[in-house]
């Protein structure tokens, strides 16, 4: 399960970032196959300064490329599958650029980067990869040049600035310090508080869907602490600014509206009509036992809420 919320993070997270810089597409299918790619980016044709902010990651996106984050090292197995996948995606562009008349030569074909919390010697090695550490620094291993396939281990990334948005990805101490990092920022853009909020989701949704039992899940939920308590105290504290610009002291009860509306979207999916109404109603409660409820949310399925409030609300 928690392999399962970190490739839907991984996904939303790598679409935030990328989406200023051109197309990005997250499970993106592959035709004649059943097969997707994690994320697919095509860069806008003008080149723009926008993804320097990005660091490594805004280098990396500077061409069409094809993302494949993973939460454990991938197996060989797992390497050579996203390589088949790379590859199917090669073969149909050429086909559509012969059916266009396009010459083969002008037609840019997609790297692959390999996203790994780490790369153990016998991969990197097995695979031939080696590093260019004029280029790229350490932590990137490039296969041969017509494969068009990087491996990027994370835990082996320099700790800097020009690095931290693909260190979030990572795992254990390489992961905690990122998100830190991340969320001790000022206000770098529009975009910040939108990566807060998704860090803040995942760790919701761990705690929400899951049942707390292994070393592993209580590591990732304190990784992503420090966003969480960033981004909750920005919501409290955009709910307070909200109500003093309306002549009202109700600025925290709009924080803790946010919050409640993010919590029922992280438990059942999405914040639909039927869940919107309810929201007023339990933010009636007791504070006390509003708040008993919310940490017993996983025990309660959509119908008993709906039952219990929504009469409520009508």
């Amino acid at each position: 399960m928690t392999r399962q919320s970190h490739d839907q993070f991984a996904k939303q997270y790598l679409e935030e970032l990328l989406s200023p810089l051109g197309l990005v597409q997250t499970s993106y299918d592959i035709a004649s196959e059943i097969r997707q790619v994690d994320v697919w980016f095509v860069p806008t044709p003008a080149a723009s300064p926008a993804g320097e902010w990005l660091g490594l990651l805004g280098q990396m996106a500077l061409q069409t490329c094809i993302f494949e984050p993973f939460r454990n090292p991938p197996t060989p197995a797992e390497v050579r599958n996203c390589q088949l996948k790379l590859y199917s995606i090669h073969g149909e562009i050429q086909r559509g650029a012969r059916r266009d008349h396009r010459a083969r030569a002008g037609v840019e074909l997609p790297f692959l980067w390999i996203l790994s919390p780490s790369c153990s010697p016998r991969l990197i090695n097995g695979f031939g990869a080696k590093e260019d550490l004029q280029n790229w620094g350490k932590g990137v291993y490039f296969l041969p040049e017509l494969l068009k396939t990087a491996l990027v281990a994370i835990n082996q990334l320099p700790v800097n600035p020009n690095t931290l948005w693909l260190r979030v990805l990572g795992r254990g101490a390489t992961q905690e310090q990122a998100v830190a990092e991340l969320a001790a920022l000022p206000e770098v853009n529009s975009q910040h508080r939108q990566l807060l909020e998704i860090l803040a989701n995942w760790r919701i949704n761990l705690e929400i869907n899951q049942n707390i039992n292994n070393d592993e899940d209580k590591e990732l939920i304190m990784n992503l602490s420090p966003a969480y308590q960033r981004w909750r105290e920005e919501t409290f504290q955009e709910g307070r600014q909200e109500g003093r610009q309306e002549g009202r002291e109700e600025g925290n009860l709009e924080g803790q509206r946010l919050l409640v509306a993010s919590l029922l979207s992280a438990r059942f999916g999405a914040l639909d009509e039927e869940l919107s109404r309810i929201i007023t109603p339990l933010m009636q409660l007791p504070a006390m036992e509003r708040t008993q409820l919310l940490l017993n949310l996983s025990q309660l399925s959509r119908s008993e809420l709906l039952a219990r409030f929504g009469e409520a609300s009508n």
